[in-house]
């Protein structure tokens, strides 16, 4: 009985400590690439303790799937995964009371969580693609489909501890002009997962709990972090300087830009590459219970290593489909991307030209279509390229009809640019661009010149209807009158 008193407390102060480290790290590198991620048990169960990286490491993908497997294959196998949409370290050292007001904090459950746990882990930096793919690793491992869930939802289900579940609740991200929103949904998010472990421990069911992030929060949160230590001016003069930190910051941006130019997605017919993709961003999302949920594509598609799926694309000389095939999508264990293309010759330009007919998600027998050929079209022998390709802002993309699947998602390509016929050397045509040529600030340009012209013609005009005098006042003669009458 006495072991067991003195046992308690030592977990809880190691809790504390591991809570109170996370809080406290700052990294010195760019914060902006990497995610924390923090995993503990339900109160009263015990899990292997695994040690967390050193200072400064950052964890990958692999790392973090041999990190789960050690956990679910001795821990409780019911998973409650928290998936927030954005989330960095300084999120916690800026709202979780890390400088002495903890009354401030608004990760009170959190907290309280992971002083109940016996062995929480907490990654303080796990990089953004990794935790944006910690679904599909953890769907692998439980050999189980995710399920997107609320408190209510949560309430009304009955879980069984030797059958596997996976339940994911999204958390959103908000951040305002004085980064106060950030505060308020942060402990929005905060009071869900009491709401979720209470449920959970009314249900008596052991469970593993994962909350971590798709994305880092934003960069203005960091910055607002340097610049509340502003009353240490020893540290900044150490770190070399707020201003100094930020020219730093934006140089690595520039040569990490620079290093992340990659390849466009080509498929190949025979030997002949005939369709291009490229895009520097690929989104979708889905309408759920009020709310969309977004998914970036665009580690599955592009990048150093990444061979998307490209089976069931086709190409000839009037037609060109390209088929991106994915896995765990949004909760669909299948999904593809559809870019359906065709060429034909116009007779009133007297030249070919093609069009992206359709863009279509296919996902679990279910598909939506979006037709695109009224506005995404170039000659047969250019390339397309648009800055921006979406759904929903300035859409170049609508729903085939008022009753198709596709009004209940969103596409969003960013720098988007296509080509699927007459492709050589496996390059991009000229480009076709998106944008017109009369843009506002050309409007805007040419009205000014035409109002300043019609002002000067104006002028000229009044200055030409002048008429000098027909009689003249000699000096050495008399005054010339002019009488009141005339």
């Amino acid at each position: 009985m006495a072991s067991s008193r003195t046992l308690r407390p030592r977990r809880i102060s190691a809790a504390v400590a591991v809570f109170l480290g996370l809080l406290s790290v700052l990294k010195t590198g760019s914060c902006d690439e990497q995610v924390p991620l923090l995993l503990w048990t339900s109160e009263g169960i015990s899990a292997p303790t695994q040690s967390p990286p050193t200072a400064g490491h950052i964890v990958g993908q692999q790392q973090l799937a041999s990190y789960l497997e050690r956990a679910l294959n001795v821990g409780p196998r019911n998973v409650v995964l928290f998936l927030q949409d954005k989330m960095s370290i300084e999120d916690f050292t800026m709202y979780g009371g890390a400088f002495g007001n903890k009354q401030d904090t608004v990760f009170p459950n959190l907290e309280a969580a992971l002083m109940s746990s016996s062995s929480p882990l907490v990654l303080p930096a796990v990089s953004w693609p990794a935790s944006n793919a910690v679904i599909g690793q953890l769907q692998d491992q439980l050999e189980t489909s995710p399920l997107y869930m609320d408190p209510e939802t949560l309430s009304q289900l009955r879980l069984n501890a030797s059958s596997p579940a996976l339940l994911v609740f999204r958390l959103p991200y908000g951040i305002g002009a004085d980064l106060m929103s950030a505060k308020e949904v942060l402990s929005g998010n905060d009071e869900v997962i009491g709401q979720v472990l209470s449920i959970m421990k009314t249900q008596s069911v052991p469970y593993t709990a994962i909350y971590t992030a798709l994305r880092p929060s934003r960069e203005a949160a960091s910055l607002s972090v340097e610049a509340g230590l502003g009353g240490g001016r020893s540290l900044l003069q150490a770190r070399g300087g707020y201003r100094e930190r930020q020219r730093e910051r934006e140089r690595q941006q520039r040569i990490k830009e620079r290093a992340g130019i990659y390849a466009p997605v080509e498929f190949k017919e025979g030997e002949n590459t005939c369709i291009l993709l490229w895009a520097e961003g690929l989104s979708v999302s889905i309408l759920r219970s009020g709310r969309w949920e977004d998914h970036d594509l665009t580690p599955s598609t592009f990048g150093e290593g990444v061979s998307p799926k490209l089976h069931g694309s086709s190409c000839d000389k009037s037609k060109a489909k390209l088929v991106l095939n994915y896995e765990n999508v949004l909760g669909h264990r299948s999904f593809k991307l559809i870019f359906a293309m065709s060429q034909r010759h116009y007779k009133v330009s007297a030249r070919r030209w093609f069009t992206l007919d359709a863009v279509e998600l296919e996902y679990d027998g279910t598909k939506a279509t979006f037709n695109g050929s009224r506005n995404i079209y170039a000659p047969a022998e250019y390339s397309y390229r648009c800055e921006s390709v979406t759904s929903f802002r300035w859409p170049l993309l609508v729903p085939r009809s008022s009753k198709d699947p596709a009004n209940q998602w969103r596409v969003s390509f960013e720098d988007f640019q296509i080509q699927g016929f007459n492709v050589s050397d496996s390059e991009f045509s000229y480009a076709s661009d998106c944008a017109g040529f009369f843009s506002p600030g050309i409007w805007m340009g040419l009205m000014t010149s035409l109002l300043m012209v019609l002002v000067l013609t104006y002028g000229l005009h009044m200055i030409m209807q002048l008429r000098t005098m027909d009689r003249f006042d000699d000096p050495k003669g008399p005054a010339i009158s002019v009488p009141q009458t005339e």
